[in-house]
């Protein structure tokens, strides 16, 4: 390994969190590499507008707010290495990273590779991805004024997002594929009191069709095989979501999840190696929170360099 591929601070992932670590430690003359990953800009890059982010009171394009973070970071001196991880050793410092391209060594690194929502795997769903089908009432449920939407999933997120689009929708209905539902019995008595929210119960949703954006679901009763078209404009998936951490397998703390465990200062459970965003948040998952995680990452990482408390190469 060469010297010039050693750096003080890597960054491996580029959505909210990743880019708002960058800019801090930039700003903190640390000249910080960010390895972007398959997923450029992280899950802003697939939502259409969004209009909760402090600062943009018109709303703003996903795509166009995730250019605006890579913009500012590479202002202050960020490196941006369009590449993706294959392994990160952690057993002995300096942390080597391998990409498909090449290796790098870093005495700190800040994870920030996010999440995948898990699919149902039906045809329409790739078709149609962002085009009446989300995975986030609170960023897109604006644009469904008036409309009658389905919501598939029943866990607590799932109904917490149902209950959300009802500021909105006409009426919301939840497709479960049991007969209860697992959300907490507070979640599902609020939900069942709604004249908003129907429930459709047994049942499994097997294709999605429309020809620009969702028109309607295929639906099959797992319990009689019966299945049925229904008309739809929007359709919301809650069936979980994996944290992206093959990369580092079982070298840092997970919880039961199989979310990336960090203290108030973002630390995992190795030395140096910070996590932030939504690997390491299952509870919120929203642009700023991963903003706030990821510059406080970096600014953690920034004070333990500053002390000379990292180990540095």
């Amino acid at each position: 390994m060469t010297k010039e591929n050693h750096r003080q601070i890597i960054i491996i992932g580029s959505g909210p969190a990743g880019f708002s670590a960058a800019i801090y430690a930039a700003r903190a003359n640390l000249a910080p590499l960010l390895i972007s990953g398959m997923k450029l800009h992280g899950q802003p890059s697939k939502t259409t507008t969004i209009e909760n982010y402090p600062g943009f009171p018109e709303g703003i394009e996903g795509p166009e707010l995730g250019q605006l973070f890579e913009q500012q970071a590479r202002a202050f001196g960020t490196e941006v290495v369009y590449d993706s991880v294959k392994e990160i050793d952690l057993s002995k410092k300096p942390y080597t990273v391998h990409t498909y391209g090449t290796e790098y060594t870093a005495d700190v690194l800040i994870l920030t590779m996010g999440t995948e929502y898990n699919k149902l795997g039906v045809p329409g769903e790739k078709e149609l991805e962002g085009r009446g089908i989300s995975n986030c009432a609170t960023c897109d449920g604006y644009f469904y004024r008036g409309k009658n939407v389905h919501v598939v999933g029943g866990g607590d997120s799932a109904v917490e997002e149902a209950i959300f689009l009802t500021r909105f929708a006409d009426s919301v209905t939840i497709i479960h594929r049991r007969d209860t539902l697992r959300a907490g019995a507070i979640l599902e008595e609020r939900a069942k009191k709604n004249p908003k929210i129907k429930f459709i119960w047994d049942t499994v949703v097997k294709e999605i069709k429309g020809e620009n954006a969702v028109e309607s679901l295929v639906l099959e009763n797992v319990k009689t095989g019966e299945v049925e078209t229904v008309p739809s404009d929007g359709l919301f998936v809650y069936i979980g979501q994996t944290p992206i951490t093959d990369i580092v397998g079982q070298q840092v703390a997970t919880d039961d999840q199989g979310y990336i465990i960090v203290n108030n200062k973002m630390e995992t459970s190795v030395p140096q190696v910070y996590a932030a965003g939504d690997i390491a948040d299952p509870l919120y998952r929203q642009v700023v929170t991963a903003a706030g995680m990821g510059a406080a990452a970096a600014i953690s990482a920034t004070h333990c360099i500053e002390a000379f408390m990292c180990d540095v190469a």
